[in-house]
C-alpha cells in the first residue's frame, strides 16, 4: 500500500483513458465473483419486459392512427401526446444507459487504481461484518468498491448503503467509510463533527448527554465527544492536545467512531470515488492519524481483573505473588466502556409528537362540535 502519511500516491488510473475491452473483461470477472441474486434478475427481466410491451404498444397505435381514416387524415393531435411520450422514454433510457456505462468505467477506474497503489479492489460485500454504527441497520446491507490496503496497517475505503423501511414506504441510506485496524480494543468513543450537522446531529444514532466531554481548548467546537460515564481519564489519555489538533486540521468535516478495535471515519458522500482530489484528503487524514496510533497501543483498562499467578492442581502454593499495582491488565476493555448508551432521536421523537397532534384535530374539532 503507499504510504497513507504522504498524498504522493499514483492517481493516473483514476482519469486516464480506458479500453472497453478492459472493461468489459473486467466487469465480466466481477459478475463471476458476484453472480446477481435471483431478485436481481427477475427485476431486470420485468423491467424490459414492460419497456418492450409498452414500446409495442405504442408503436402500435401509432401506426393505427396515422394509417386510419377515421379522422379525416387530421392525425396530428391525437399523434402528439405519443410523439411526447416517446421522447420522454427515449430520453429517460438514454440517461439510464449513460448512468450504467459511466458507473461501469468508474468501478474499473478504481479498480486499477487500488492495484497501481498495493492495494486490493473488491467489488461488493453484503452484510459488512464491521461493529460501527452504521453497519447493522435496516436491511438491503451493502459495500461497494471497496479499496483495501494491508501496511502499514489494514485500512479499508468504501460506499455503503442500507434500507430502512417505515411502513409501505422506504427510504435507502447512502454513507462512505474508511475503517482502520487498530491494535487494541478501546473505550467506545464518537466525535460527531459539528461542521456537517443541521438540524441536530446527522449520525445515525443518538447518545445520553451525559456521557458528552468537553476538551480543552477549541477541540468542543469542531467536534462532540461522547465516551462512556467513568472514562472520561481514558479518553483524555488517548485523545492528547496533538492528537485533538491533527483531528481538527484534518478531519474536521469526517465524523470519528471508536469501537472495539476499529476506527471509523464516516461520511455522507463516497469515499471510494474517481476524484483524485478526495484521495488525497483521505490519505492525508489515515496518514496523519496513523503516526499517533502506537500511543494508542499503550492503553489498559485498569478496571479488568488481572489473575494472580497460581499453582497446577496438585501443587504445593507459590511462594510468591505479585505486587500489589505491579501486574499489567491484558488488552481489552470492560463491560461499561464497551458501548455508549444510546437514546432516542430529539428530531425522531419531534416528528412523532407532531404526528399524534394531527391525529388528535379530528377528535378535538368533534368534541367542541359537540358541546351547546
Amino acid at each position: 500500500m503507499t504510504d497513507p502519511g504522504t498524498t504522493r500516491f499514483d492517481a493516473r488510473p483514476l482519469t486516464d483513458p480506458v479500453d472497453p475491452r478492459a472493461v468489459t473483461a473486467f466487469l465480466r470477472e466481477m459478475r463471476a465473483q458476484h453472480p446477481p441474486t435471483a431478485t436481481a434478475v427477475i427485476s431486470w427481466v420485468l423491467f424490459g419486459a414492460v419497456g418492450l410491451m409498452f414500446a409495442f404498444v405504442l408503436i402500435t397505435v401509432s401506426v393505427g392512427i396515422a394509417s386510419s381514416g377515421a379522422f379525416g387524415g387530421s392525425v396530428g393531435p391525437l399523434l402528439l401526446p405519443v410523439l411526447i411520450f416517446v421522447s420522454v422514454a427515449a430520453v429517460i433510457a438514454v440517461i439510464t444507459v449513460v448512468a450504467y456505462r459511466r458507473r461501469r468505467v468508474e468501478r474499473y477506474r478504481i479498480a486499477r487504481f487500488a492495484a497501481a497503489n498495493n492495494m486490493v479492489y473488491e467489488d461488493r460485500v453484503l452484510n459488512t461484518p464491521l461493529p460501527g454504527m452504521i453497519f447493522g441497520r435496516g436491511s438491503s446491507r451493502m459495500s461497494t468498491s471497496l479499496v483495501r490496503g494491508h501496511q502499514p496497517r489494514f485500512v479499508e475505503f468504501a460506499n455503503y448503503q442500507y434500507t430502512v423501511k417505515s411502513g409501505k414506504s422506504s427510504t435507502t441510506y447512502r454513507w462512505g467509510y474508511v475503517a482502520v485496524k487498530l491494535d487494541v480494543p478501546l473505550p467506545h468513543i464518537v466525535l460527531d463533527a459539528v461542521g456537517n450537522n443541521a438540524l441536530g446531529s446527522n449520525l445515525p444514532s443518538s447518545f445520553d448527554r451525559d456521557q458528552r466531554l468537553s476538551l480543552e481548548g477549541d477541540f468542543d467546537q469542531y467536534f462532540h465527544l461522547y465516551c462512556p460515564q467513568g472514562y472520561e481519564a481514558d479518553a483524555l489519555y488517548l485523545f492528547t492536545p496533538d492528537i485533538m489538533a491533527r483531528f481538527i486540521d484534518n478531519a474536521a468535516q469526517l465524523d470519528v467512531e471508536i469501537i472495539d478495535d476499529w476506527l471509523f471515519l464516516y461520511l455522507q458522500r463516497p469515499v471510494s470515488t474517481t476524484d483524485p482530489a478526495t484521495w488525497a484528503w483521505l490519505f492525508g487524514v489515515v496518514g496523519a492519524l496513523m503516526t499517533k496510533f502506537d500511543q494508542w497501543a499503550r492503553w489498559r483498562d485498569e478496571r479488568l481483573q488481572v489473575a494472580q499467578p497460581s499453582a497446577a492442581p496438585g501443587q504445593a502454593p507459590l511462594p510468591f505473588a505479585a505486587p500489589a499495582g505491579l501486574l499489567t491488565p491484558p488488552p481489552g476493555v470492560a463491560e461499561p466502556g464497551r458501548r455508549l448508551k444510546s437514546r432516542g432521536s430529539w428530531v425522531a421523537l419531534l416528528v412523532i409528537g407532531l404526528i399524534f397532534l394531527l391525529m388528535q384535530v379530528p377528535r378535538l374539532f368533534g368534541f367542541f362540535g359537540g358541546m351547546p
